[in-house]
């Protein structure tokens, strides 16, 4: 078998005899008069009237010798099969194929559509032309790409040689444009807001941090999609604004968590966080519906329906009744060793992380659809504290075991933002590499006064989980390392 090395040499070869011949190895232009699709869509009218058509895609494979030679294009549309056969197609058009086209090539072909006697519509070639050269071969099409660093490495060939993916990223493209056309449809404006900022408010993640040459400042790439910038939006006026962008954390991979991620977040004036979980169940469920036809999944061993009533969740209440720990009274001391008896590893000593982690634990177990509310105000530190005085007016779906979204009622109190923001400076003093940032800035606008507001986040975790695929793998080019 030859090597790649000897593979790329013989196609090298055939490029300068085909240079040298005075034809073009790579032409600006296509002549192409017809996508494939329409080809197939139209067959029967375009072969009955003889239309002379020029169709051009990629040779995914070729079989036959001699006199008839078989050939299937691509061009991201549909496949044809392209039929060389002599004496019709021309002593030509058989010697330029056999003499210079390989398998991966992008070639043009002229011709007039047939049927063949075994019924396949097809395109009988009269005349060909080279519109790429590929000097590598397509994987092997019964075995594809096996390695996972070269699947994610390769990606293009990935896509052109596994229909399964290509189909995931255009349902994933639905994905986007089923919320765009919902948040629409319920009077958002779309809007964009920075990326790189001064402080990376809004959320508890690790950020990445750059250099702005020309302020000669640190900065910071977002690590949400500018929620305090849109809660400025409710302040200036805006009724409902909503973004769909990437955001960006320096933290550690799973199959929920990369540290490139598009998220969409909307933000909604005059509404609390009840409003908020009625808006975000009917989207889910249109997501349901026109995405993947089906509101019932079954995904990391859970099913759920989402066309069911969805269940409340309370916080601390979930976690007395699946650990017998009571978060507003047991110390930092019996949550750790309640954690070691479950096998859990913990990171971070202070209590809102141990909050956290204990409430992860418990979420495993549910299935869903549910909310999860009455967060604890101590990893809540952007929303409203219910009357309680102890918890917070946040909302999170729970589907298969996981939080999907996170939504508040927003904070707009500027004395209580200024003493949270003060407690997460405190967090992170303590070496919290998590905590959140604080934007004193923002506490100014809020100073100026910020609507009652409900505002939420979700992603595209939420289109990887309803796939039931790590959110790697539903990444059109997701960050691999470099090759050695």
């Amino acid at each position: 078998m030859a090597s790649l090395e000897e593979l790329r040499a013989e196609r090298l070869k055939k490029l300068t005899a085909l240079q040298e011949s005075g034809k073009l190895g790579y032409p600006a232009v296509s002549s192409r008069t017809h996508e494939l699709s329409d080809v197939i869509r139209n067959f029967a009218g375009l072969a009955e009237d003889s239309v002379q058509l020029i169709v051009a895609g990629r040779v995914m494979s070729s079989r036959g010798q001699g006199a008839l030679i078989f050939i299937d294009l691509y061009d991201g549309t549909a496949k044809l099969q392209a039929v060389i056969k002599l004496p019709e197609s021309g002593e030509e058009a058989h010697e330029f194929y056999t003499k210079y086209v390989d398998t991966g090539d992008f070639i043009e072909v002229t011709g007039i559509l047939f049927t063949t006697k075994s019924g396949q519509e097809s395109v009988l070639v009269s005349n060909i032309s080279m519109l790429s050269k590929a000097l590598l071969p397509l994987p092997d099409k019964f075995h594809g790409l096996q390695d996972e660093e070269t699947r994610m490495r390769e990606r293009y060939l990935d896509i052109l040689t596994n229909p399964e993916l290509r189909e995931m990223f255009e349902k994933k493209a639905k994905f986007w444009e089923v919320i765009r056309n919902f948040l629409k449809e319920n009077k958002f404006l779309e809007v964009e807001t920075p990326t790189i900022e001064v402080t990376t408010g809004g959320a508890e993640a690790r950020p990445f941090k750059t250099f702005h040459n020309d302020f000669d400042l640190d900065v910071y790439m977002r690590i949400c999609v500018g929620e305090l910038w849109q809660k400025r939006l409710m302040a200036s006026g805006f009724p409902r604004t909503f973004e769909i962008g990437k955001a960006y954390r320096n933290e550690g991979s799973s199959p929920d968590h990369l540290q490139e991620f598009t998220n969409c977040e909307f933000y909604m004036a005059y509404a609390d966080y009840e409003t908020g979980m009625t808006l975000v169940q009917d989207l889910y469920r249109r997501i349901a519906k026109e995405v993947f036809n089906t509101t019932t999944f079954t995904t990391r061993g859970h099913t759920f329906d989402l066309s069911e009533p969805w269940a409340r969740i309370d916080y601390r209440e979930e976690i007395l009744r699946q650990t017998e720990i009571d978060i507003n009274k047991a110390t930092d001391e019996e949550i750790k060793n309640k954690l070691i008896s479950l096998k859990v590893k913990y990171d971070g000593e202070n209590r809102e992380r141990l909050t956290d982690t204990i409430w992860k634990y418990c979420r495993k177990h549910i299935s869903g659809p549910a909310f999860l509310i009455n967060h604890p105000t101590l990893v809540a530190p952007l929303a409203k504290i219910n009357s309680d005085g102890k918890t917070a007016q946040v909302f999170q779906p729970i589907l298969g075991g996981s939080e999907l979204g996170k939504g508040y009622s927003e904070l707009n109190d500027p004395i209580d933002q200024r003493k949270r923001f003060e407690k997460q400076q405190e967090l992170l003093a303590g070496g919290d590499e998590e905590a959140m940032m604080s934007d004193f800035d923002f506490v100014d606008m809020l100073e100026h006064g910020m609507p009652p507001t409900c505002g939420f986040g979700f992603g595209e975790r939420l289109f990887a989980f309803l796939m039931d695929k790590p959110i790697r793998e539903v990444q059109t080019f997701p960050l691999v390392k470099p090759k050695n």
